[in-house]
């Protein structure tokens, strides 16, 4: 049983290698302690008609979100798009508190027979009826100075996802750093854009690229809290230092405003 439990460490840690930087497996090993940092699977569901959306809602809501929260995966966000170009995509936010936990719940979830029961008529899916036509995944790496997840109240509102591209690696570790260490993120919580995540995008496509998810009451709210940041002093004080002007850092960004399904957890 022992020699089990280390091969499948063992395993487990190859995998993780993977994922994640060496420098940033060895820090988790042998650095100080710090606060924990979250991951997230930021899942894209691609549809093509209204039966689809309904399956794969069905299979969020009845056998997917309830397995997650059986083994300890908090806070699982599903949200449409607030105003879709033809069928709306479907995007799921998956909190996990280590890299273990993701590379787990594969596992876990083969094995969970209610999950497998429930979510059958989206698992066996025949290719002449798929549930979705594609799923793109990014992993993510919480951002050091907004570690964890932050749930807003729960009460109408929208979300917006923000993605920032760069032209190079180098490029957009100096733009994390603004969030990090100059104070960015500090601004959207002074002014209260109630920031739900930021994070790295360490797989997936379009990188080198960060996303992070804020949220309004409505659209009036969306258009005064950014006019507000345009504004702000501190926010005119970091973006004027050179090395930090969005010309350097930020080749694209896509904003996508979307609301939270009446069974997210977010």
């Amino acid at each position: 049983m022992e020699r089990r439990s280390f091969v499948k460490t063992s395993l487990l840690a190859g995998a993780a290698a993977t994922i994640i930087p060496a420098t940033a497996m060895a820090s988790a090993v042998t650095g100080p302690k710090t606060a924990a940092i979250e991951f997230y699977e930021l899942r894209v569901y691609s549809l093509k008609n209204d039966t689809q959306q309904k399956l794969v809602e069905a299979y969020l809501k009845d056998a997917a979100i309830p397995a997650m929260n059986r083994l300890g995966i908090k806070a699982v966000g599903v949200f449409t798009e607030l105003k879709s170009d033809g069928q709306t995509k479907i995007y799921v936010l998956i909190p996990f508190s280590s890299i273990t936990d993701l590379l787990q719940m594969t596992g876990n979830l083969d094995n969970d027979k209610v999950y497998q029961e429930q979510g059958s008529a989206y698992l066996n899916a025949p290719a002449t009826a798929p549930a979705y036509e594609r799923i793109e995944s990014s992993l993510l790496k919480a951002f050091v100075h907004m570690p964890e997840m932050a749930l807003p109240a729960k009460q109408p509102r929208i979300f917006e996802l923000r993605q920032y591209q760069s032209a190079s690696e180098s490029a957009g570790k100096k733009k994390i750093e603004m969030f990090n260490s100059q104070g960015e993120i500090d601004i959207f919580k002074r002014l209260g854009f109630n920031p739900v995540f930021f994070g790295e995008t360490l797989i997936g496509p379009l990188r080198p690229n960060l996303t992070y998810m804020v949220t309004f009451d409505d659209m009036a709210a969306h258009d005064s809290h950014w006019k507000a940041f345009g504004a702000d002093d501190e926010w005119k004080k970091i973006s004027s230092v050179p090395e930090y002007a969005d010309a350097k850092l930020v080749s694209k960004i896509t904003s996508t405003m979307i609301a939270p399904t009446a069974y997210s957890q977010i």
